[in-house]
C-alpha cells in the first residue's frame, strides 16, 4: 500500500466518528451521484437534438468503460478501506476489488466527454463536479481509497480520448468517401463517352 494514498486516504475518511450533518452528503452522493450525471445524460439526450448522435455514443461508451473497470479491478483484486479494516463502511458495499473506482472510470468519463464537445461544455463543468464530489464521498465512506478515484479518472478520460480520437477519424474518413463519391459524378457527368 502507497503510504501517501493511506495518508491521504486517512484525511479524507470520515473514520469511526463522522460529523453527522457531512455523512448524510456524503452517503447521498456516494450512492446516487452516478445517477445525477445519469440524468443529465438523459436531459441532454432529450433538450440537444443535434448532439444526439454523439450522446448515444458517449452512453455506449461509459458501458464500455463501466466493463473495462470492472475487469481492471477484478483482475488486480486491491481490497477496499473496510475490507482491510482501516475505517467502517458507511454504506453497503461488496468487498470485491476496488481499483479503479468504476463510479469514478463511468462519471469522469462522461464529463470528459462533454467538455469535449463545444456544444455540450456548459454542462461538462457540472458533471466534473458531481464527478469529483461523488469520488471524494466514496472515499469518505469508506469504500474507496484516493488512488482508486485517481485511477478511474485516468481511465475515464483515456476511454474519452479514445472516443474523441475514434469519431474524428471516422469523420475524416467520411468525409473523404463523400468527397471521392462527389469527384466520380462529377467526373462522369464531363466525360465525352456519355451519352446525352
Amino acid at each position: 500500500m502507497n503510504a501517501s494514498n493511506l495518508a491521504l486516504f486517512q484525511w479524507l475518511a470520515a473514520g469511526s466518528q463522522p460529523t453527522p450533518w457531512v455523512l448524510s452528503v456524503a452517503s447521498a452522493l456516494a450512492l446516487w451521484g452516478a445517477w445525477l450525471s445519469a440524468a443529465v445524460l438523459g436531459v441532454a439526450l432529450w433538450r440537444h437534438r443535434t448532439d444526439r448522435a454523439y450522446l448515444c455514443v458517449v452512453a455506449a461508451a461509459a458501458g464500455l468503460a463501466s466493463l473495462l473497470s470492472h475487469a481492471i479491478a477484478i483482475q488486480l483484486d486491491v481490497p477496499r478501506p473496510f475490507v482491510l479494516g482501516l475505517a467502517p463502511a458507511y454504506i453497503a458495499h461488496a468487498g470485491r476489488g476496488s481499483l479503479p473506482s468504476t463510479h469514478a472510470t463511468v462519471m469522469f468519463m462522461v464529463a470528459a466527454a462533454f467538455l469535449l464537445r463545444p456544444s455540450l461544455r456548459r454542462l461538462g463543468l457540472p458533471l466534473l463536479a458531481v464527478a469529483t464530489a461523488t469520488g471524494w464521498a466514496r472515499v469518505y465512506v469508506g469504500v474507496h481509497f484516493p488512488l482508486d478515484i485517481v485511477a478511474g479518472l485516468l481511465l475515464g478520460a483515456t476511454v474519452a480520448g479514445a472516443l474523441a480520437i475514434g469519431l474524428r477519424v471516422f469523420h475524416l474518413f467520411a468525409a473523404r468517401a463523400v468527397h471521392s463519391a462527389d469527384v466520380g459524378v462529377g467526373s462522369a457527368d464531363r466525360s465525352p463517352w456519355r451519352h446525352s
